[in-house]
């Protein structure tokens, strides 16, 4: 059974802070494991990703079948189903254009100094992106990753999509060809990050890493930050569904589940004005579980970390909302954009009961890249801006660096960094003479 709260209670306060906190993920310590790889990958180069991918997912590959070539691809692109392979040109023709939305502007003004000033935007070189393979092979993931970097105009794109067992999901393959990558390699795990970060005789390095992955990806994913950008340390999905008494109950069940489904550790919780609901919600949850064909992920899910809260009114549901920073949430109520405007922490709403989550997985436009474990308090989602540089511009006339150049010279002074006030005062003696 899930987890049962009321605001009412007279301990919820110290069993919500419970709810929390609770520790929603057991990975092993990996990190001497990762690292080991790192290293192994930096010395032997191919030769190492071929030994590790032969050993993890049993599959002999040689330098030169590291990628998939264009004739492999075509061939499994050709068995992807007409209705799949439309879906997948809509869901990329929106999340393309909602991203290129984002793109921001070049600036440059002249202030009341005569100095000019201004930034331009250019986006990284080349970014490698990881896509899991096996149970969790998401296309979709592809182009939520991949579309938002050739939006802000990356050069060179490239995939790790594991072949366990030298099994590829045409899906993933179509969706890197619509997205635009340049390059899929059949690698995965720790040695995949590696290789993108460092590069070998084979795989060129990036400069920016995005895309899930598990323990040994995310704890690579931190070894190599510094070398390149990252974009994110990805935990289990969450949902919280706030819900007022007008709801189909089933429809609220699904929307749970379909966070619940994703792992064992996902999170869902209902946070409802109305008591009978939840009671209704909560019963529909069972009944689905009877026959979703993920029942055992699902069930383990809503059994450990799922939760109900029933709370006063919506006040009180906007404040839980704010403490909990979901990554994903549904506002299921009559005025969802004014309750909306009262929630300042989300990594992504969902407005009004005919907007369930999974649409914004697939096709509704927004990134689903998403931040978890609270971390929506102070990051977002992935968006063109993760593969964009900013780059600040300062042009000095003569007559802007003698109106402000005494005083960066003194406070180079200040600072006892004798060379800068220096090379500013150089600069004032010549306009002096």
């Amino acid at each position: 059974m899930p987890h049962r709260l009321t605001t009412e209670d007279p301990d919820f306060e110290s069993r919500f802070a419970a709810l929390l906190t609770m520790k929603r993920e057991d990975s092993p310590d990996v990190d001497d494991t990762v690292a080991a790889i790192i290293a192994y990958v930096r010395k032997r180069g191919d030769a190492a990703l071929i030994e590790l991918t032969a050993k993890f997912d049993r599959l002999e590959l040689t330098a030169d079948t590291l990628a998939f070539s264009d004739d492999e691809i075509d061939e499994h692109v050709a068995r992807v189903p007409e209705d799949e392979r439309a879906a997948l040109e809509l869901a990329a023709a929106r999340i393309r254009a909602y991203h290129e939305r984002q793109m921001p502007e070049d600036a440059q003004w002249t202030d009341e100094a005569g100095a000019t000033l201004g930034w331009r935007w250019g986006p990284v070189d080349a970014a490698g992106l990881y896509v899991p393979g096996g149970l969790a092979s998401y296309p979709s993931s592809v182009l939520m990753n991949a579309i938002p970097a050739k939006v802000a105009g990356v050069e060179r794109l490239v995939v790790t999509a594991p072949t366990p067992d030298g099994k590829a999901n045409p899906l993933v393959l179509l969706a890197a060809r619509i997205a635009g990558v340049d390059q899929v390699l059949k690698i995965g795990g720790a040695q995949a990050i590696a290789a993108l970060a460092y590069g070998t005789e084979t795989v060129a390095p990036v400069d920016k890493i995005t895309g899930p992955g598990n323990a040994y990806v995310a704890a690579a994913k931190r070894r190599v930050f510094g070398r390149v950008g990252i974009d994110m340390i990805a935990g289990p999905s969450e949902i919280l569904v706030i819900a007022d008494k007008d709801n189909d109950p089933d429809w609220i069940a699904l929307d749970l589940l379909s966070q619940a489904e994703h792992d064992e550790s996902a999170q869902s919780i209902l946070v409802t004005t109305s008591a009978p609901l939840a009671d209704a919600v909560a019963q529909a949850v069972e009944d689905r579980l009877l026959t979703l064909e993920r029942r055992a992920i699902a069930a383990a899910s809503w059994r450990e970390y799922g939760a109900i809260i029933v709370v006063r009114d919506l006040g009180e549901a906007a404040a839980l909302a704010d403490q909990i920073a979901a990554e994903h949430l549904e506002l299921c109520v009559a005025e969802p954009h004014s309750l909306a405007a009262n929630i300042r922490h989300a990594g992504a709403m969902f407005l009004g009961k005919w907007t369930p989550e999974a649409i914004g997985d697939y096709i509704g436009g927004p990134n689903h890249v998403l931040p978890t474990a609270r971390s929506a308090r102070f990051s977002s989602g992935l968006s063109v801006m993760d593969f964009l540089k900013r780059t600040t511009l300062a042009h000095m006339s003569p007559a802007a660096l003698k109106a402000i150049g005494p005083g960066a010279e003194t406070l180079a002074r200040s600072e006892s960094l004798e060379a800068h006030g220096l090379s500013v005062r150089a600069r004032l003696d010549r306009l002096n003479e």
